[in-house]
């Protein structure tokens, strides 16, 4: 199971294959029961989720030095950006997770900077938080994050859509463009399908376009959008190619571009429709 499918559907499974890979590590009382509330996260109600999510954040950190803190501490930030669970505990988390960093610094992987690096510094560029780590690897995903985005903004690709008709990215130039990562398994996004839908309605007057890119055939995705009855183009990606050449890691991933084809928005996770329309506005729709 690659790191997308653990990200969005079963972010607690990741703590256990973080433990796995680290000695096989066994949990002790305390951090048995944030295990499990990791894995309850998603079942409590939006309203009440920020507090959970910043209570399990000051928890996680007062837990002594082990091998689980860190995984425990990365779980819990890839679940804090599925939607709007309010800035100071977005923070909170990012200090838990540098913290646990900073105790436990983590070798390179084969690919660069190891995960949990990764995801403090896409809480940073993202998701406007700030993080007390300047060691070596930190820096080196931050830069690894610049280098994703330079990527992304010069990007093209060709995709068909259900219908067979082709989608070229530049030749949407003079139009907003939001590409939104998606797949059917992924309670995350489906969550934001209807938000995305509406947007998409409101604004296609203004030259928005909206395009899912699902890396499932079509036997697949067909009888889910019989049922979703989606108004903006999915697009297929069984290959992979145009979600490695964005650099999606998991999903729900959303690009924003601009009418002169400028990257100017990016979203890492679930949006909530005011996240979406404050990324629209960045590219110059009249949302309000």
């Amino acid at each position: 199971m690659r790191k997308s499918l653990l990200r969005a559907v079963l972010p607690f499974a990741l703590v256990g294959m973080c433990l796995t890979a680290q000695n096989k590590a066994s949990l002790s009382g305390d951090e048995l029961v944030i295990q499990t509330h990791l894995k309850g996260l998603r079942a409590i109600p939006d309203s009440q989720r920020g507090a959970a999510t910043l209570d399990l954040a000051l928890r996680i950190r007062r837990l002594p030095k082990t091998q689980a803190k860190l995984a425990l501490a990365e779980g819990l930030a890839n679940l804090s950006t599925e939607g709007d669970f309010g800035q100071k505990t977005l923070q909170e988390v990012a200090n838990t997770l540098a913290r646990a960093l900073a105790e436990q610094p983590l070798a390179d992987g084969k690919d660069g900077p190891a995960a949990p690096y990764v995801t403090l510094a896409q809480l940073v560029r993202y998701e406007g938080v700030d993080a007390s780590l300047s060691d070596d690897p930190f820096r080196a995903a931050m830069d690894k994050l610049v280098v994703d985005d330079r990527r992304r903004e010069s990007a093209d690709f060709t995709l068909l859509d259900l219908m067979g008709k082709p989608w070229t990215l530049r030749a949407l130039r003079g139009r907003v463009v939001l590409i939104n990562f998606w797949a059917t398994w992924c309670p995350p996004c489906r969550k934001e399908m209807p938000d995305l839908s509406s947007l998409y309605k409101t604004f296609a007057k203004q030259g928005l376009i909206v395009l899912g890119i699902s890396d499932e055939n079509a036997a697949k995705v067909m009888p889910f959008l019989q049922e979703q009855r989606l108004p903006y183009p999915i697009l297929l990606d069984p290959g992979r190619k145009v979600n490695e050449l964005f650099v999606v890691d998991g999903i729900p991933h959303s690009y924003v571009y601009d009418r002169e084809g400028r990257l100017v928005a990016t979203a890492i996770d679930m949006r909530t429709r005011q996240q979406f329309l404050a990324m629209l506005g960045k590219a110059g729709l009249m949302v309000r």
